[in-house]
């Protein structure tokens, strides 16, 4: 069997699995919500794009938002 290609990922995993649990199934919840009818279409499409956004970044095990503040974090601790 081959290996599967490598997903490119914008860093480390930096996620734990239950982070990661959360990550998808709060993305895939948010994006359910955009399939009800709203009049305003802009939000429902925001709240898909949101939803994907969500569950992808917890599909890849990073986000960027604590990579952001675990490495200001770090950085100030080494000072």
């Amino acid at each position: 069997m081959e290996n599967a290609p490598e997903i490119p990922v914008n860093g480390e995993q930096n996620l734990t699995a239950a982070e990661r649990a959360v990550y998808i199934v709060a993305g895939l919840g948010l994006a359910a919500t955009s399939l009800r009818p709203r009049p305003n279409t802009f939000l429902s499409a925001l709240a898909l794009l949101g939803g994907s956004f969500l569950a992808w970044r917890g599909y890849l095990g990073h986000c960027p938002v604590k990579a952001a503040l675990i490495g200001s974090a770090s950085l100030a601790r080494q000072n």
